[in-house]
């Protein structure tokens, strides 16, 4: 029978969930009381984020981290985290203590990243695209006392010094010059250059106990008050996504009727990543290096990206999987060039994080036959990935998001009341629960209050549910876009354009990117005598805001902008002079 014959499926989502979660399954399933809430894990997940470190020794002699000439293997990068852990012991670093982490894509990351975990501290990971003033508000709000940048991020928060008295040390990966703060120095005067990791002495690990319910983490996330938020999440949040990401790919097996594939990592060929989001977002960070680092996986990192470069570095690096937002599969589908390199070894292209047309989907099965379309949802507040779709279950639902790992539910329920539980295929608002849900949110009890609910999640999407679980998106409760798996809210952006003396009513709307899924455009109504260019609002922005946050399109509207009965800008009204504008060119 040829493969497209085969009857599908021959298992439903849910009888497959329970074959692999039952007693003795490689993704048991047991329930746990967090916070005082009945609540499904995974039992054979790593309990730490330390675990997952030790996890990584398995596979000494592998390459781990490839960045240009640069690599460290799973041991050279072990020695060079414990060196630095101890290094923070002797700054007085202690468990509970705030350590940022602001730098790019570096080998350096996910050693300042697990160093402190093993010493107890929260990493806080920031937005490496953020401005001076923005990662000034970030490590105050969490009041770090350790922050690791980058010469790029110091050059930016330079200015920004003195305002943060209670940061006490900032460590510079690739410091070409001498900072001008005596609080600042290299990172290579500790562990060196990642070449040299490999001849650091192998230090014991920290003796600091951790428990899978310890603070392990504070992701912030743009809030509708126009001031980020830092989801403040465990170790349990953060290892929950080691048996997210192994299901997905194993229900698809038991789905087609077909065997499970070899899951002991020790005893399969090496997967290669071609990371290219950031390791400061959810996915790169929870999604990525954490189950990476346990499997024994290598991750190749990019400077930035660009489509032909990543091209050679697929060829070079055997790299079996990338992907991260939609924008990265339609650039490498795309490319002129594409012919001229074997991508032979890509066996997934996954992306999640912005809208994305069906159209992709097909696309992802023409141009790489060998590798499987994947998508999913998830937010910085459930820790990365919650649902997941992969191969030809989203083939045949191209505009869903995929069913929740087993140990997650979703409700939804009327936005009215936010208690009501709505019929199978009604629209409403998603309610998510499970180990992946942070904690709270960092110094806001109020945020927390609405968004956190006896252990549910009130996520703020209009989506539906299909009578199989699977997750469709409809619309985002919350004033939010996404460009290429950047999170806007508008107010932010709408908060500076009022704050320009010519601007007397703004709103901000998405307005469709075949690539980056959608981009910020403002439609303003100026003061009586005010005048202002759109070149000059969108410097005033620029000014203010990280680059992707400046709006790419400004229309004047010649009155107060349209209202509904209660006062809220009908931004659909003015998402259609953009519409207009699209069918004229």
């Amino acid at each position: 029978m040829s493969e497209s014959a085969k009857p599908w499926p021959v298992m439903s989502i849910a009888e497959a969930h329970a074959r692999l979660t039952a007693p003795g399954a490689p993704f048991e399933i047991e329930e746990k009381v967090i916070r005082g809430v009945p609540t499904r894990t995974w039992k054979n997940a790593p309990p730490t984020l330390r675990d997952v470190f030790v996890n990584g020794l398995r596979f000494r002699e592998r390459e781990f981290l490839v960045y240009e000439d640069d690599r460290a293997t799973f041991d050279s990068f072990a020695r060079a985290t414990l060196k630095l852990a101890h290094q923070l012991q002797a700054d007085g670093v202690k468990k509970g203590d705030r350590v940022a982490v602001i730098m790019r894509n570096l080998p350096e990351w996910p050693v300042t990243f697990f160093a402190a975990q093993l010493v107890g501290a929260i990493v806080t990971p920031l937005n490496a695209w953020w401005t001076g003033a923005e990662l000034e508000y970030g490590l105050a709000d969490s009041g770090s006392k350790i922050a690791f940048v980058d010469d790029e991020r110091l050059e930016r928060l330079a200015p920004h010094l003195a305002a943060l008295p209670a940061l006490e040390r900032i460590y510079v990966a690739r410091l070409h010059e001498a900072p001008g703060d005596r609080r600042c120095c290299g990172l290579e005067s500790v562990i060196g250059k990642v070449n040299d990791w490999g001849q650091l002495a192998e230090l014991a690990l920290p003796d600091v106990p951790l428990d899978p319910e310890d603070d392990a983490t504070i992701l912030y996330t743009s809030g509708t008050t126009g001031k980020p938020k830092g989801a403040l999440g465990t170790h349990r949040n953060m290892t929950s996504n080691i048996g997210a990401g192994g299901i997905s790919a194993a229900r698809n097996f038991l789905r087609a009727g077909e065997p499970l594939p070899e899951m002991d990592p020790t005893k399969t060929p090496q997967r290669v990543t071609l990371l290219v989001v950031p390791l400061f977002h959810a996915t790169g960070l929870s999604a990525t290096l954490g189950p990476t680092l346990n499997a024994g996986g290598k991750i190749v990192l990019m400077r930035r990206w660009d489509a032909e470069p990543a091209m050679k570095l697929i060829e070079r690096e055997k790299v079996s999987s990338t992907g991260g937002v939609p924008t990265i599969a339609w650039q490498l589908i795309e490319h002129p060039a594409r012919a001229n390199y074997d991508l032979s070894s890509l066996v997934a292209v996954t992306y999640g994080g912005a809208p994305s047309a069906p159209e992709l989907v097909r696309k992802i099965a023409e141009v790489f036959p060998g590798s499987q379309p994947g998508n999913g949802w998830g937010m910085t507040e459930t820790t990365a990935t919650f649902t997941s779709h992969l191969g030809r279950d989203y083939l045949n639902r191209p505009d869903s998001a995929g069913p929740a790992a087993p140990v997650g539910e979703m409700q939804i329920r009327d936005p009215a009341d936010g208690k009501t539980l709505l019929a199978t295929g009604a629209v409403g608002e998603l309610w998510c629960k499970g180990p992946q849900v942070v904690k709270l949110y960092w110094n806001k009890p109020e945020a927390t209050a609405e968004t956190f609910v006896d252990g549910w999640l009130r996520t703020g999407d209009l989506a539906r549910l299909d009578e199989e679980g699977f997750l469709f998106i409809v619309d985002r409760a919350k004033d939010m876009l996404i460009r290429g798996g950047e999170n806007i809210y508008c107010v932010e952006v709408e908060s500076v354009l009022y704050e320009h003396p010519a601007v007397m009513d703004a709103a901000i709307v998405g307005v469709p990117h075949k690539t980056l899924g959608e981009e910020p455009a403002a439609v303003v109504h100026l003061k009586p005598g005010g005048s202002a260019t759109e070149a000059e609002l969108r410097q005033w922005v620029r000014g203010r805001l990280a680059a992707f946050k400046v709006p790419v399109k400004v229309a004047f509207w010649p009155e107060t902008l349209p209202r509904n009965a209660n006062g809220k800008i009908m931004k659909n009204e003015l998402k259609k002079v953009f519409a207009r504008e699209a069918e004229q060119a």
